[in-house]
């Protein structure tokens, strides 16, 4: 029996510190044998915010430890390890430089081939984790600093189909959390005040909704909430205006799915249609509940990570690397950080489309 490929990944993009090995059995498909991930809430959350120096700070101080208890987790020598992927962008680059840095170290040390992985492709292919999905596939991303969808033909193959004019979603979700008085990180905290509330209380802007394709925006929403929680007196209301966001959040990535599945199958002849829905945003149930609906409608499989695999991880990271690894896709040790790196290199650029802010 031959030997199965095993990646150490790491991952510092922003702020979250993580490390993982994964390998693949017989059949090909991707084992996680660790995934550690040390979170900056903490260190952030009386900012109300990410502060990139803080969080290049703490990774610093972290990252050996996260590192070692990934290998010990996993019952693996470092001698084992067969490459080393690290996330290079997009990101803050003060945060990508020590993930970055320290993987090319690791690699060279134990003089085995080092991927450079773009954090999105990370994203991009979670659901490999843990599921069989063939190419192409529709993929929406919606995290803190991404909201796009795009056409994934294969490793390395994107076309973007639409992205965020503005705002991305996440980054939607965190501020109206923090303007309704919920603490940092409070966009996963949006979902649950949303329950409490009247979705029908507020008439929200959608954005573009009319145009645009399905490109995004939300700049205009974040506005709407911010004139209307200066004058929020109770708590009722706050979770009324919770419930109003949240609805209005799905009413746009409704109607704009629709205008993105007409535009994958436009580009793709195929019967087995797929949408992928992947990052930190995937993990809203309300959201999850909606796509899988939609697909239902609309004859598509919908495919999700698990919860724990939404966020910023690095068995995502490993995930791409092993892919790489497998087709001798190697990187250079002077393969530098990129705070901007779109999937699409021929997308016009936008905000969402490939640097976290």
């Amino acid at each position: 029996m031959s030997k199965k490929p095993l990646i150490l990944g790491i991952e510092t993009s922003c702020d979250e510190t993580a490390a993982s090995v994964i390998t693949e059995n017989d059949q090909g498909k991707p084992i996680i044998l660790s995934n550690i991930v040390s979170s900056q809430t903490d260190v952030h959350k009386e900012f109300g915010g990410v502060v990139p120096e803080l969080a290049a700070r703490s990774h610093i101080e972290k990252i050996d430890l996260i590192v070692k208890k990934a290998l010990d987790e996993s019952g693996i020598k470092i001698k084992d390890i067969d490459a080393v992927a690290s996330t290079a962008g997009p990101g803050l680059i003060v945060c990508l430089s020590v993930g970055l840095s320290f993987g090319k170290a690791f690699a060279s040390s134990i003089n085995k081939p080092f991927i450079a992985v773009n954090h999105l492709e990370g994203h991009a292919l979670s659901p490999k984790l843990v599921s069989n999905l063939n190419y192409p596939y529709l993929l929406l991303l919606i995290s803190g600093g991404h909201s796009q969808y795009l056409n994934v033909q294969g490793l390395g193959k994107y076309k973007r189909l639409g992205t965020t004019i503005d705002d991305a979603l996440g980054e939607a979700f965190d501020k109206t959390a923090k303007l309704l008085g919920i603490e940092f990180p409070g966009g996963p905290q949006i979902e649950l005040w949303a329950e409490k509330g009247n979705p029908n209380s507020y008439d929200l802007p959608k954005p573009i909704i009319n145009k645009g394709g399905c490109n995004l925006s939300f700049a205009g929403l974040k506005t709407a909430i911010l004139k209307i929680s200066k004058t929020i007196e109770t708590e009722q209301e706050k979770f009324n205006l919770a419930a109003s966001f949240q609805k209005t959040i799905e009413e746009i990535l409704k109607k704009k799915t629709k205008i993105a599945f007409n535009e994958f199958e436009k580009q793709n002849d195929i019967q087995d249609k797929i949408f992928v829905v992947a990052g930190g945003v995937a993990a809203n149930k309300k959201i999850r509940s909606m796509l899988i609906n939609l697909c239902k409608e609309n004859n598509y499989q919908s495919v999700f990570p698990p919860i724990e695999i939404c966020g910023d991880n690095a068995a995502m990271i490993a995930m791409v690397g092993l892919e790489k690894y497998k087709l001798k896709l190697f990187n250079n040790l002077d393969h530098p950080a990129k705070p901007r790196w779109p999937l699409d290199e021929n997308a016009l650029f936008l905000k969402g489309a490939g640097v976290k802010l």
